[in-house]
C-alpha cells in the first residue's frame, strides 16, 4: 500500500522514488589528479551476486559487509588510501579501483610497471570471479598540454604500438581541458594502458567523468564486438539453408516432389532458422545497444583532433563500424531468410489448399451423382408406394362392402369398390403431394 509522503501531495507511487534515483544510480568518482585507476570487466554468466560479495569482503575493512548493499547493482568501497568501485550489469561485472599513482609511474617515466602495485593486491585482482573482458590501466596525470615532446613523452609512458590521441572537450576559453593518449594494444601484463593528461586545477568533478566515459568507451566496443565471431559462425550455416531454400522452391515450382516431402524439409528448414535467430537474437540485439553506447559516449568526449594523428573517434570509425555492419548484415540476413521460407510455405499451403479444393470437387461431385441416384430411387418407391397403398385402401373397402352387403343391404361389393377406384387413387396421391408440400415449408 502507498505511503503518504508529503502532507501537499497525495500518496507516491510504489516506484516513484527508485524511478527517480535511477539518474543518480552510478555516479562517477571525483578524482584526484595524479591518480592511477585499475579497471577490469568480467563477464558474469553463471556467477552470482553471493559470490561477488564474498570476494568484496575480502577487502580491508569491510569484513562485515552486508549482501543487501549489493542490491543496487552499484557499491563504492573505501579502503585506506583507495576506493573500489563495483558494477554489475546484465552481462558483466566491473571493478574500477582508484588510487594514488606509484612514485615511478609520474609523467615522463618510460614503460613504468603498475600490475604489481595495484592497491588491492596481486591475488585480489587475480581472484575476481568471472572471465576478463577488459582490463586497462588509466594514468590520469599533470601536464603541460602545449609541451612540444608531448607526444615522445606519452609513448615512453604507453609502450610501442601507434597512438591514438585527441583533445577533449571545450573550456570557457575555447581550449581543450585534457589529452587522452592509448594504442588499444593489450600489453604482457594482460592490460590496456590509457593516458589522460589534463592541468594541475582540473577538478577532482571532471577528472572522474573523463575516466568513466574513457573506460565505458572501451568496455562497450569490446561488448559490441562480441557479436562479430557470431555472425561469421552464423555465415555458413546462413549460406546452407539459403541454398536448401532455393532447392526447395526449385522443387516446389517443378513439382518435383510430393507435398509432404516438401512440407518436411521446409519444416526441418524452419526449425533450423528458429533454433538460430533464438540462440543469436540477444546477442545481436545487444550488439546494436553496444554500439549505440559507443556513439553517446565519443560524442560526449567532444574530440579535437591533434595535427598528424588519428583521433580515438576515427579509429573506431574505420575498425569498429565494419564489424558493426557485419554483424547487422547478419542479422538483417537471418531475418529475411525466415520471412522466406514463411513466404514458400505460403506457397506450399497455397497448393495444398487448391488441391485439397479440387479433390472436394470431385468428392462433391460423387456424392451430388449419389443422392440423384437415390432421389430416382426415392420416386420409384413412393410410385411402388402409391400403388400397395391404393391396393391396401381398396382391400379395406371390399371387406367393408362384403360385410355390409353380408348386414343385408342390397348392392355388389365388387362393382361399388370399382366405382371408388379413382377416388382411392386420388387421395392416396394428394396425400403424398401434401407431405412433400410440408416437407419444401421453410418453417418446416
Amino acid at each position: 500500500m502507498n505511503e503518504i509522503t508529503s502532507r501537499f501531495l497525495p500518496p507516491e507511487d510504489a516506484q516513484r522514488r527508485e524511478l527517480h534515483n535511477e539518474v543518480h544510480a552510478r555516479p562517477p568518482a571525483h578524482v584526484r589528479l595524479p591518480a592511477l585507476i585499475v579497471y577490469v570487466a568480467l563477464l558474469n554468466e553463471g556467477i552470482s551476486r553471493e559470490q561477488e560479495w564474498a570476494h568484496l569482503r575480502q577487502l580491508p575493512g569491510h569484513a562485515d559487509l552486508e549482501l543487501s548493499r549489493l542490491q543496487g547493482n552499484f557499491l563504492r568501497l573505501r579502503c585506506d588510501h583507495f576506493t573500489v568501485k563495483w558494477e554489475r550489469h546484465t552481462e558483466f561485472t566491473r571493478y574500477s579501483i582508484v588510487q594514488n599513482l606509484p612514485a615511478h609511474a609520474q609523467w615522463g617515466a618510460d614503460l613504468p610497471e603498475l600490475a604489481p602495485h595495484v592497491a588491492v593486491g596481486t591475488e585480489w585482482l587475480r581472484g575476481l570471479p568471472g572471465q576478463t573482458m577488459a582490463a586497462i590501466q588509466l594514468g590520469m596525470l599533470c601536464a603541460d598540454l602545449s609541451s612540444p615532446d608531448l607526444m615522445a613523452q606519452a609513448q615512453s609512458w604507453l609502450g610501442p604500438g601507434i597512438i591514438l590521441a585527441s583533445r577533449m572537450g571545450n573550456t570557457a576559453e575555447g581550449l581543450s581541458h585534457s589529452c587522452i593518449l592509448t594504442h588499444f594494444r593489450i600489453g604482457d601484463d594482460g592490460f590496456e594502458r590509457m593516458l589522460v593528461l589534463a592541468p594541475p586545477e582540473t577538478s577532482e568533478a571532471r577528472a572522474g567523468r573523463v575516466s568513466q566515459r574513457l573506460l565505458e568507451l572501451e568496455t562497450y566496443r569490446l561488448m559490441a564486438l562480441r557479436g562479430l565471431p557470431v555472425a561469421k559462425n552464423l555465415s555458413a550455416m546462413l549460406s546452407s539453408a539459403e541454398g536448401q531454400l532455393a532447392d526447395i522452391t526449385g522443387l516446389l515450382e517443378r513439382k518435383g516432389e510430393s507435398d509432404q516431402a516438401l512440407l518436411d524439409l521446409l519444416v526441418s528448414l524452419a526449425a533450423r532458422i528458429e533454433r538460430a535467430t533464438a540462440e543469436h537474437g540477444f546477442r545481436f540485439s545487444a550488439t546494436r545497444a553496444y554500439d549505440s553506447l559507443v556513439s553517446q559516449r565519443l560524442a560526449e568526449l567532444r574530440e579535437r583532433p591533434i595535427s598528424g594523428i588519428q583521433t580515438l573517434g576515427e579509429f573506431m570509425q574505420r575498425r569498429l563500424s565494419p564489424a558493426m555492419a557485419t554483424v547487422m548484415a547478419t542479422e538483417k540476413r537471418l531475418a529475411s531468410l525466415a520471412e522466406r521460407v514463411s513466404r514458400t510455405s505460403a506457397l506450399l499451403r497455397t497448393r495444398v489448399d487448391i488441391a485439397t479444393e479440387a479433390q472436394n470437387q470431385v468428392l462433391l461431385e460423387k456424392l451430388t451423382r449419389g443422392q440423384e441416384l437415390q432421389l430416382r430411387l426415392q420416386v420409384t418407391v413412393e410410385g411402388l408406394s402409391m400403388a400397395a397403398i391404393s391396393y391396401y385402401v381398396v382391400s379395406l373397402l371390399l371387406y367393408a362392402f362384403k360385410g355390409l352387403q353380408a348386414y343385408g343391404l342390397p348392392f355388389n361389393p365388387e362393382m361399388s369398390v370399382a366405382l371408388l377406384l379413382p377416388l382411392v387413387l386420388w387421395s392416396v396421391w394428394r396425400s403424398r403431394q401434401k407431405i412433400h408440400e410440408n416437407l419444401q415449408r421453410p418453417d418446416a
